[in-house]
């Protein structure tokens, strides 16, 4: 073979090698943000939604469209974020369960350092994003870190991280009403806990993925706590979240036609409940990516009203 054929086969071997090194890149990048299953920033985005909705009833204003696109590209960076953070800290325990093996961090196909250099990055990217709105909100934005950076360690020591996940997770819902009112009102708080309890029954199912390797490494959760006994637990975080925000909608007084859809999500969600089957991964894998539709329709029944 002459010179200039081996410099073309060797060239086209540097290129190929630099086409996977990036398409390797690029899917780590989705993976440890998690932008490739939206469900997550869906589930964070609701809750600003919920707040922002609510909050516009509440003072007698039009929806703030600018103010909802923030949060939503905020959800999607902060989403992101939780994640990256949550796989440092996690990433030896996400290496012994058959789930989360193969995330970056875990197969140690992408480095620490790496990592916290692109967390450091949409953070600054969402601090961009919390200095546009009032005072009130910045604040409240920034207490919640704190509640980001103490999550990951609760499976440690307790069997409800859950709940701490419901807490930190559905802050959004002070940040949208606080965002458009600029002020603290009773109702807020319900919808917060309204959602709290919601998060609690979400998340308890999606436990059970992993259930038998959370057991095995003594990883601690509400599926672990519950067992086999949970199905009625999870009707019962349904029914008070369903129960508080129906509350705080009639507080706000909201039209007739936001309690029908609200009725719609209320039948929907118990229809998903029943056809639940705990100890099936896919079963408790599609009802977690369902409640995506049941957030969405609880945000609808409170737009109608605007």
């Amino acid at each position: 073979m002459k010179s200039g054929g081996k410099s073309i086969i060797l060239r086209e071997i540097i290129q190929d090698n630099i086409v996977n090194a990036i398409k390797k890149k690029i899917r780590n990048y989705l993976l440890i943000t998690r932008l490739d299953r939206p469900t997550g920033w869906i589930l964070l985005f609701i809750p600003c939604l919920y707040g922002s909705a609510a909050g516009s009833i509440y003072t007698n204003q039009e929806i703030n469209m600018e103010i909802i696109a923030l949060f939503l590209f905020g959800s999607v960076l902060m989403r992101s974020s939780g994640c990256i953070f949550n796989d440092i800290i996690d990433r030896n325990i996400d290496a012994k369960v058959e789930r989360t093996k193969n995330r970056p961090l875990a197969n140690q196909s992408m480095s620490i350092y790496e990592a916290i250099l692109l967390l450091c990055l949409l953070l600054f990217f969402s601090f961009l994003i919390l200095i546009s709105f009032n005072l009130l909100t910045i604040f409240l934005g920034i207490s919640s870190m704190a509640l980001v950076v103490i999550y990951p360690f609760m499976k440690r020591i307790t069997y409800w991280p859950q709940l701490f996940l419901g807490i930190t997770f559905n802050w959004g819902v002070l940040l949208g009403w606080t965002a458009i009112s600029n002020s603290v009102q009773l109702e807020m708080f319900l919808i917060y806990l309204s959602s709290i309890f919601w998060t609690l029954g979400y998340d308890t199912v999606y436990g059970y993925q992993d259930i038998n390797d959370d057991q095995k490494i003594g990883i601690k959760s509400t599926s672990v706590l519950f067992g086999k006994k949970s199905k009625k637990i999870i009707w019962l975080f349904y029914s008070l979240s369903f129960l508080i925000m129906l509350i705080s909608l009639m507080m706000i007084s909201v039209k007739n036609i936001s309690l029908f859809l609200f009725l719609g999500a209320f039948l929907y969600t118990s229809f998903l409940i029943k056809r639940l089957r705990i100890d099936d991964i896919q079963s408790c894998a599609n009802f977690f990516s369902m409640n995506k539709y049941i957030g969405s329709l609880i945000c609808a029944s409170i737009l109608v009203s605007i």
